[in-house]
C-alpha cells in the first residue's frame, strides 16, 4: 500500500515539468511552430463545428422547398454549402501546411535530442560508463523519447489534441443542450466507463515499458554483434553463430512473451470498450429518433444531433484520453529528464592548477568499485615527483589500471586522497584537472574520422607541424607516408570506401602520437608496446627520455626490460604497492616479486 501511494504521489509532479522541459524546448529553439500550432487548433475547430451545424441548415432549406418558394431555398442552400465547402477547404490547406511542418520538425527534434543525449553521456562522470543502472536509465531516455512518446513533438501533439477537442467538445455540448439535452447524459456515462477501460491499458503498457527496457538494451547489444563485420573473424573461426543466434532468439522470444503477456491484458479492455459503445450507438439514435419522430425536432435538427452527440462524445473521449496520452508520454519523455538530470558522481571544485612543476601524491589511498564489496587498492602511498619516470607492474588484477583511473580521477578513491602539488584534487575544476593528463589506455580507441582527426581531435586548428613531430616520435611517420591521402587518410571504411584499416601496431602509434600531440605534463601509457613488434617496440624504449622529454610519465607494462628506462618501478601486489625502487634496486632482491618476475621473463631471451 505504501508504494501505490508514493507512486501516485509521483505522478502529478511528473507531468507538468515534463511539460514545462518540452514546451520550453519548442518556445526556445522553434517558437514560430507554437504560432502555426495555434493556427491549425482554430481550423480544426472551425471545420469540426461547421461540419455539425452546416447540414442541418442546407437540410431546412432543401425540406422547406416543398412548402413553396423553392428558388429562394434553393438559392440559400448553395450559399450555405458554399460557404461551408470554403470553411473545410481552409481547414484542409491550414492542416496541410501544419502537417508538412510537423514532419520536418519530428526528425529535426529526434536529432536534437539524439545530440544532447550524446553529449550529456560525453559529459557524465565516467564511472557511469560502468554503471548498468545509468546504462538502463539511458536507453529507457532513448526509448521514452522515441517509440513510447514521441518526444518533443509527440507531447506536444497530445496537448494540440486536447486543445482542439475542447474547442469542438464545447461547440457540440451547447448544441445539444439546447436541442436533446438527455443526450448528454448518455455521452457522459459511455465516456467514464471508457476513462476506466483506457486507465486500465495504460497502466499495463506502462509495466511493460518497465520489464522491456532492460531486456531491449541487452537483445540490441546481441543483435548489433550479429550485423557487426568487426566481430566476423571471432565468428566463423570459433562457430559462434548459434551461440550468438540462440541468444538473439532467446531475449527475442522474451520481449515477444511480455508483449504478449501485454496484448492480451489490453484485449479485455477494449472487448469492454467496443460494448460500451455499441450501447452508445444504440441509446443514441433510440433518442434523436424518437424526438425527429415526436415532431420535437426537424429533420435537419436530427442530422445536427446526431454529429454533434458523435463529435462531443469522441471530444470527450479525445479530452481525457489526451489527458491520459499526456500523462503517459511525459511518464516516458521524464526519464529523458532524469537521464539530463543525473546527478554527478564526483564534486567537481573551481581551482586552477597552477603553471610549472607539479607533484604528485597518493596518501593512504584504498578504492573498491560501486556496487562492490572488494577492496581493489588497499593503503597506496607513492610521490611521484616533477620530470620522474615511474614505472607501475605487477601480475593481472593487481589494481595498476585502476591506479591510473584514480589518478586521472575516472573514480574517486573511496579511502584517503590524491594530491597535486599539496592540493586534494577534489578541489580543481574537471576541465582543468585533466589537462594535466595525456593518457593511452589498453582500450583505447580510433574513430572512423581522417588521422590527423583522431590525432589532433580536431578538424579546423590541427597544427600540422606539430603532428609531423609526434608520428616520428611515435614510429608511425613512414606508414603515414605510404598513405595515399597521408594524414587526411580516413581510418577504417565505415564512410568511405578508401578508407584504411590500420594494423594494431599501427593504430597503437597513433594513440600514442595522439597522447603526445595533447602535450600536457604528465604522460600516461597504459601497456603502449603490448601490439608492437620487438624492434619498433625497442625503438620506442630506446628513445623513451626523447619521447616523453623532462615530463612526468606513469608507464605500466608487462615488459619489465621497458622498466629499464624509467627511474623508479612500483611494484603492485595484494592490492597495495609491495615494492618501490630502481630497476638495479628490485632486481637485487633474491626474494623480492619484481625479481621473480624479472627472471622469469629474462629466461625466455637467455640460451
Amino acid at each position: 500500500m505504501p508504494e501505490k501511494k508514493k507512486e501516485k504521489e509521483k505522478r502529478p509532479r511528473i507531468v507538468l515539468p515534463t511539460l514545462k522541459v518540452m514546451f520550453g524546448i519548442m518556445r526556445r529553439e522553434k517558437p514560430w511552430f507554437i504560432v502555426i500550432y495555434v493556427f491549425m487548433a482554430l481550423a480544426v475547430i472551425a471545420s469540426g463545428t461547421a461540419e455539425i451545424i452546416f447540414p442541418k441548415f442546407i437540410i431546412d432549406e432543401l425540406v422547406a422547398m416543398a412548402g413553396g418558394e423553392a428558388e429562394a431555398h434553393i438559392t440559400n442552400a448553395v450559399l450555405l454549402a458554399a460557404v461551408y465547402i470554403g470553411i473545410i477547404a481552409a481547414a484542409n490547406i491550414i492542416a496541410a501546411a501544419g502537417n508538412y511542418f510537423q514532419d520536418i520538425l519530428r526528425e529535426w527534434f529526434t536529432e536534437y535530442i539524439d545530440l544532447r543525449l550524446a553529449e550529456r553521456c560525453m559529459d557524465m562522470d565516467f564511472q557511469y560508463t560502468e554503471d548498468p543502472d545509468a546504462l538502463d536509465k539511458l536507453n529507457k531516455a532513448q526509448e521514452g523519447m522515441s517509440w513510447y512518446s514521441g518526444g518533443i513533438m509527440g507531447v506536444t501533439d497530445a496537448v494540440y489534441s486536447i486543445v482542439t477537442n475542447v474547442g469542438k467538445g464545447a461547440a457540440s455540448a451547447g448544441i445539444i443542450i439546447f436541442s436533446c439535452p438527455w443526450l448528454l447524459l448518455v455521452q457522459l456515462i459511455s465516456l467514464a466507463l471508457i476513462t476506466f477501460f483506457q486507465a486500465r491499458n495504460m497502466k499495463i503498457e506502462q509495466k511493460g515499458f518497465a520489464e522491456l527496457s532492460k531486456l531491449n538494451r541487452i537483445f540490441g547489444y546481441v543483435f548489433w554483434q550479429l550485423a557487426d563485420f568487426r566481430y566476423g573473424k571471432d565468428v566463423r573461426l570459433y562457430d559462434s553463430a548459434a551461440m550468438m543466434g540462440g541468444k538473439a532468439k532467446y531475449y527475442s522470444d522474451k520481449m515477444c512473451g511480455v508483449w504478449r503477456d501485454q496484448s492480451r491484458a489490453v484485449c479485455k479492455n477494449s472487448w469492454g470498450m467496443d460494448i460500451v459503445n455499441s450501447l452508445r450507438d444504440g441509446v443514441s439514435y433510440f433518442y434523436i429518433g424518437w424526438l425527429a419522430l415526436t415532431g420535437v425536432i426537424s429533420i435537419g435538427d436530427f442530422s445536427m444531433c446526431i454529429g454533434a452527440a458523435g463529435t462531443l462524445y469522441f471530444s470527450l473521449m479525445g479530452i481525457v484520453g489526451g489527458m491520459q496520452d499526456i500523462a503517459n508520454k511525459c511518464n516516458y519523455a521524464h526519464r529523458y529528464i532524469e537521464f539530463m538530470d543525473y546527478p554527478a558522481a564526483l564534486s567537481k571544485g573551481t581551482r586552477k592548477v597552477s603553471d610549472g612543476d607539479h607533484t604528485i601524491e597518493f596518501r593512504n589511498v584504498s578504492f573498491k568499485y560501486p556496487r562492490s564489496d572488494k577492496w581493489v587498492l588497499r593503503d597506496v602511498s607513492i610521490t611521484i615527483k616533477q620530470g620522474e619516470h615511474l614505472s607501475v607492474v605487477g601480475l593481472n588484477g593487481a589494481g595498476k589500471t585502476t591506479f591510473i583511473k584514480l589518478l586521472c580521477r575516472l573514480y574517486d578513491v573511496t579511502e584517503g586522497e590524491i594530491l597535486i602539488d599539496g592540493v586534494n584534487i577534489k578541489e580543481y575544476s574537471d576541465e582543468e584537472y585533466r589537462r594535466l593528463f595525456a593518457v593511452v589506455f589498453q582500450d583505447f580507441s580510433l574513430f572512423a574520422f581522417s588521422l590527423r582527426e583522431n590525432i589532433a581531435f580536431s578538424d579546423d586548428t590541427a597544427n600540422d607541424p606539430a603532428i609531423n613531430e609526434v608520428i616520428g616520435k611515435s614510429g608511425l611517420a613512414g606508414d603515414v607516408g605510404k598513405l595515399a591521402d597521408g594524414l587526411d587518410t580516413m581510418i577504417f571504411k565505415s564512410f568511405d570506401e578508401n578508407g584504411t584499416e590500420l594494423s594494431g601496431g599501427q593504430k597503437q602509434k597513433a594513440a600514442i602520437a595522439r597522447a603526445l600531440y595533447k602535450d600536457s605534463p604528465v604522460v600516461i601509457l597504459d601497456e603502449p608496446t603490448a601490439a608492437l613488434d620487438p624492434i619498433a617496440e625497442y625503438d620506442i624504449y630506446r628513445q623513451f627520455d626523447k619521447l616523453v622529454g623532462g615530463k612526468t610519465a606513469v608507464y605500466i607494462s608487462h615488459r619489465l626490460s621497458s622498466c629499464k628506462f624509467c627511474d623508479r618501478i612500483a611494484v603492485f601486489s595484494d592490492n597495495t604497492i609491495k615494492e618501490y625502487g630502481t630497476h638495479d634496486e628490485l632486481a637485487a632482491r633474491p626474494d623480492g616479486i619484481y625479481a621473480e618476475m624479472f627472471r622469469a621473463q629474462a629466461q625466455y631471451y637467455v640460451s
